[in-house]
Parts: C-alpha cells; sequence; structure tokens
C-alpha cells in the first residue's frame, strides 16, 4: 500500500513536472535567441541587450516570486473542495500581482538614472536605457501574465503554460528579426529592438494565457472572471506575506551569481567564460529538479487541502527522491560528457581547460542543488514561505558566498587563491548547507502538531 502510494504521487508529481520543464527550458531559449541574434546586429548590441537583461531579469523575478504565492493557495482550496472560493482568492491575488507590476513599471520615468547605476561604455548606455525602457512598459503585462500562469498551474493545468511558452519562443523569434534588423517600413533598431520583441512576447503570452483561460472547458467551474470581487485588504496582505519570502529568494539567488561573476573579474576573460560556462550549463540542469520542485509544491498544497497530511509527506519524499536520481543522471552526464559540452560554448584552449575542471564542481552542485530546490518549493506548498526565505539568505550569502570568497580571492586556506574553483566550492558548501536546513525544516513541519497548524493556515 505504502509503495503505491509513492508511485500515484509520482505519476502525477511527474505529469505535472515535464510541461514545466519544457516551458522553464523554452523561457531560457529566448533569451539564447535575444543574444544570438543581436550579436549578429552588432557585439555592441549583443553587450548591451546582455546589461539591459541583467537590469531588469531581478525585476521580473521579483514579480514572479510573488505570483508563485498563488498556485498552494488554490490547489489547497482545490483539494478541500472549496472551489467556489477559488476565483475570489485568484482575484486578490491578481490585485497584488498587478500593484506590483504597476510600481515596478512607475521606475520609466527613472530609466536612465536607474541604468546609470551600472558602470559601461558610452556607446552601450543608450541602447541599454533603450531595452530596459521597452521592458518596463511590459511589466503590468508580465504581472498578469504570471498571474493566469500561476492560476492555471496552481489547479493542476501546466500543458497550456508549455504550449503558450513555446508560442512566446516562435513570437520572440520573429519579433527579434523585426526590430532588431528592420524589415520593410520598419527600421532597424538593433538591441533596442530586442526590448520591444520581449514585450511584444509577453503581451503575446498574455493574451494567449486569457483565451485559454477564458474558454477551456475544464476551467469553466472555477468562473474566475464570472464576478469581480472587490479587493480585500486582509487577503491581499496575506497572500503579500506568503510571496515575499518567495520572490526576495529568487532576487537573492539571482544577485548571487552576478556578484560571484564581479568577484572574478579581476582573474581575467578567460576565468570569467569558463566560469559562465560551467555556469550556463548548470542552470540549465537546474531546470529538471526546478520544475519537479513546482509540481511538488501543486500536489502537496492539492494534499493539505484533502486533509491528507500522510500524502502530503509522501509527496514531498517523493518529490526529492526523483529530483536526487534526475540529478544523479544529469550530473553524471556532465561529467562524462564534459568535452562535448565546453565545445558548444567555445573553441578557446585556454577557457577549455579550465571550464573543464569547473563542470567537475558543476556536477556535485547539482546534487545538493536539487535536494534544496525541491524541498524549497515543499516548503512553499505548506506555505511556510519565511523559514524558506531566512535558510536560504544564511546559505547563500552567509556560507555559500563568504567560503567562495576566502577559497577564491585570498590565501588563508589555501597556498594561493583558487579563482572560480573557490567559488564554486563555495557554491556546494551554500546549497549543502541549504538542502540540509530545508530538509530539516521541512521534517520539523510534518510533524503532526506543526502539520496541524499549517493545514489551517
Amino acid at each position: 500500500m505504502n509503495k503505491k502510494r509513492f508511485l500515484v504521487e509520482g505519476r502525477d508529481i511527474l505529469k505535472l513536472a515535464w510541461p514545466l520543464l519544457v516551458a522553464q527550458i523554452t523561457q531560457m531559449l529566448m533569451g539564447v535567441s535575444d543574444t544570438i541574434m543581436a550579436g549578429r546586429y552588432s557585439a555592441t548590441d549583443m553587450a548591451a541587450v546582455a546589461l539591459g537583461f541583467s537590469i531588469t531579469v531581478p525585476l521580473l523575478c521579483f514579480i514572479q516570486g510573488i505570483a508563485l504565492a498563488l498556485p498552494p493557495i488554490i490547489s489547497r482550496l482545490q483539494g478541500n473542495k472549496s472551489i467556489s472560493s477559488i476565483a475570489d482568492a485568484s482575484q486578490q491575488a491578481g490585485y497584488l500581482i498587478f500593484f506590483v507590476g504597476l510600481v515596478i513599471a512607475g521606475l520609466i520615468p527613472f530609466n536612465e538614472n536607474m541604468v546609470a547605476l551600472f558602470p559601461m561604455a558610452p556607446e552601450l548606455h543608450s541602447i541599454t536605457v533603450d531595452y530596459v525602457l521597452y521592458v518596463l512598459f511590459a511589466m503590468p503585462g508580465f504581472a498578469l501574465y504570471q498571474w493566469l500562469r500561476n492560476y492555471c498551474e496552481g489547479l493542476g493545468k501546466t500543458k497550456p503554460t508549455m504550449i503558450i511558452t513555446v508560442i512566446g519562443l516562435m513570437a520572440n523569434i520573429v519579433g527579434n528579426y523585426l526590430f532588431i534588423y528592420g524589415v520593410g517600413p520598419l527600421p532597424a533598431m538593433g538591441g533596442a529592438g530586442c526590448g520591444i520583441a520581449t514585450g511584444i512576447v509577453i503581451y503575446t503570452m498574455l493574451i494567449a494565457t486569457f483565451i485559454y483561460v477564458r474558454f477551456a472547458p475544464a476551467l469553466q467551474k472555477y468562473n474566475l472572471f464570472s464576478q469581480l470581487y472587490t479587493p480585500n485588504m486582509v487577503t491581499i496582505s496575506r497572500t503579500f506575506k506568503m510571496g515575499l519570502p518567495i520572490a526576495m529568494t529568487i532576487l537573492f539567488e539571482v544577485t548571487l551569481f552576478s556578484v560571484v561573476a564581479l568577484l572574478l573579474a579581476p582573474f581575467g576573460a578567460t576565468t570569467v567564460a569558463a566560469h559562465q560556462v560551467a555556469l550556463n550549463f548548470s542552470a540549465l540542469m537546474f531546470m529538471f529538479p526546478m520544475s519537479i520542485g513546482m509540481a511538488a509544491a501543486i500536489r502537496i498544497g492539492y494534499r493539505i487541502g484533502q486533509r491528507n497530511q500522510r500524502q502530503a509527506k509522501i509527496a514531498a519524499r517523493t518529490a526529492i527522491l526523483i529530483g536526487f536520481f534526475t540529478s544523479a543522471c544529469t550530473a553524471s552526464f556532465t561529467l562524462l560528457a564534459k568535452g562535448f559540452i565546453i565545445g558548444l560554448y567555445t573553441s578557446d584552449d585556454a577557457v577549455y581547460t579550465l571550464a573543464n575542471a569547473l563542470l567537475i564542481y558543476a556536477a556535485l552542485f547539482q546534487l545538493s542543488d536539487a535536494v534544496q530546490v525541491i524541498s524549497a518549493n515543499a516548503l512553499r506548498g505548506y506555505k511556510d514561505t519565511t523559514a524558506m526565505f531566512i535558510i536560504t539568505f544564511v546559505s547563500y550569502w552567509l556560507i555559500g558566498l563568504p567560503t567562495g570568497v576566502v577559497l577564491g580571492r585570498t590565501d588563508w586556506i589555501t597556498a594561493e587563491p583558487m579563482a572560480a574553483a573557490g567559488f564554486w566550492i563555495g557554491f556546494i558548501v551554500g546549497l549543502s548547507a541549504a538542502a540540509v536546513m530545508l530538509g530539516a525544516r521541512l521534517l520539523h513541519i510534518q510533524r503532526p502538531s506543526a502539520a496541524h497548524r499549517l493545514a489551517s493556515a
């Protein structure tokens, strides 16, 4: 019977996870297409797009983090068969997410000042300013897209996300071609045109998701748009209190890797390039456990809504087991195919040699990364997001980064600074600490007394 329970959860988690995986990878390919197509226009425009992306991605991730509070809320109501409450709860979250998008769009008048905070060559400045401006105009649309996307995912509808993201990728490529290079009456805008294409993609995905939510037969019983609920500040505040730690966790993770790249800059272009190869490939492999974790949050919320704490616990354990096994496979692939992987990124011998060593650390990195991200998402399913935030902050910034700085930039422990290798050891230490502490927290809240309290939250 216990084996059957694990098999049921494993099947349902994988059913939810694989479309999310395709969607996550497709989303990454949008960034790749931006870089390639802007790079073919000019190296300057490619650099400006990279800088503009670095400025806007934390803002986009913050909105996404707030929206990630919605799936556990909805899945819990669905599990509890409180179908009539789903529309109200979803609209309250929608008010919050859209407001956050408007606040971030409010940075438009300060766009040039914001870009000026980041040192860059004069020829990059104007292109970057235009790119960031166009993306800022799309922030309210991105907020609404994330609201509707997470509404669907909370109800276990993850395939629409996959299909719509693929549509977004195609729109991105077409938009880039039109606005970067210019066609007919449209002038060639270079990297700035990439920003316009990004905005068009966001609104394209919003419209496609709205059409699905409005007309899909499977969603009609939830009546999201049949009645307009007035804003309830108590519910909105509760959702914000749950979503803010998620958003800050994502923000801290994104900025951590940016800081490490800056700390490696004194070691030269070869070191930074090799680090980026290892990091970029690891980010791709990270999509596997991340998707499993997102699916686990939905399943756990659903089981808690059913008042089935035992099955929620099994869902969490099953997700961690699947994630660890998957990451063991991706880590093995990383070790066995190092040469092939690096060859996709560079033909430079010096970068190749250093990246070859870093990919060993990247393989180890994936194992602890899988456990920590799935455990964090399991906590999200339990609505225990504040503890998740505190643990990840301590692990990343107070354990992992200082370890990386000591090993990578000083000779306090080693005979000479280890450069990139030292920072990768810091990543492994920080992620391992997060895996242990998040796992311990998960076990703690799964105790009967804690589980009962969280079930009523």
